[in-house]
């Protein structure tokens, strides 16, 4: 009988002891779950993109400060890529790469829609507070800016818009479907496609569908006692890719303003022969002549 006790009690202290051993560790799941959840989770970064990001800062601070040194990287006038010439694409890949993982899991497609549209804006006004004219040389003490010349379209500012387009692209147009394959891959991001290849062939269209006419412009030269001296651009042709008759720059004048623009373009910068009435700078006919 005694025997039997002593089993009884023996299994009635192991069953307390399990009991007690689940009840801790129930308790400290429990507070393991509750710290998990009252921390912010780890943010995994793509550490390739941030030493590409960190490759492509370089890259700027080498040209902007060492490119007047050497011209071989400095921005090609026109025709030709040097090394300046990848900073923005590099930008632009960055942040192509970057809303693919900011924009991967959303809970509200209209939330993200307006932190796309908030972050477009930000963006779009710094670049107009930094390219627009605000800043001024370290030699001249001026401040304020003028309203009727300020820089509308930077490199800033045409961030923002690509920024915004692709934004709304991956949050709207986005599939559900999983990416096993290549074809998956392009099932799901079919729409992108199809939004690409429609702003590629607008934009083909009209660099190469337009006729650009003959048009003016004004040199404020400060050599000749501040004389505003005024250049005819001939042009009178269609589908040309040069700086001063292509398409491109033509609704850029129509629509901002050639005093909205950059103000050293490199149609004024190149430096032509000029004789007194014109001069011939292609077999295309880009002329450029002075009025006097």
């Amino acid at each position: 009988m005694r025997t039997k006790l002593t089993m009884y009690e023996a299994i009635k202290d192991n069953d307390d002891n399990d009991h007690q051993w689940r009840e801790k560790k129930d308790i400290e799941s429990a507070l393991q779950i509750s710290r998990s959840s009252s921390l912010p989770p780890d943010k995994e970064r793509l550490v390739s993109l941030d030493v590409f990001r960190g490759l492509t800062v370089a890259f700027m601070i080498l040209v902007d400060d060492v490119g007047g040194i050497l011209p071989s990287i400095n921005h090609s006038p026109w025709d030709g890529v040097t090394l300046a010439d990848f900073v923005m694409p590099f930008f632009l890949f960055i942040v192509g790469v970057s809303l693919a993982f900011a924009y991967k899991n959303l809970s509200c497609r209209f939330v993200a829609t307006r932190k796309a549209l908030i972050r477009s804006l930000k963006l779009l006004l710094l670049g107009l507070f930094l390219q627009g004219g605000f800043i001024h040389g370290l030699n001249n003490l001026t401040y304020g800016i003028d309203v009727e010349k300020i820089r509308l379209m930077g490199i800033l500012q045409r961030i923002a818009i690509a920024y915004l387009v692709v934004a709304l692209c991956e949050i709207w147009l986005k599939g559900n479907h999983n990416v096993s394959s290549e074809l998956s891959m392009i099932k799901k991001y079919r729409f992108h496609w199809v939004v690409a290849f429609v702003i590629t062939t607008i934009y083909l269209s009209l660099l190469y569908g337009l006729y650009v006419p003959d048009w003016e412009y004004q040199i404020l030269k400060e050599d000749q006692g501040s004389t505003l001296t005024t250049f005819l651009v001939k042009c009178g042709v269609r589908g040309h890719t040069g700086p001063g008759c292509n398409a491109v720059g033509m609704l850029d004048r129509m629509f901002l303003g050639i005093q909205h623009l950059y103000r050293k373009p490199v149609y004024a910068r190149t430096k032509y022969k000029l004789s007194k009435q014109w001069a011939i700078t292609s077999r295309r006919s880009f002329l450029v002549s002075s009025a006097f």
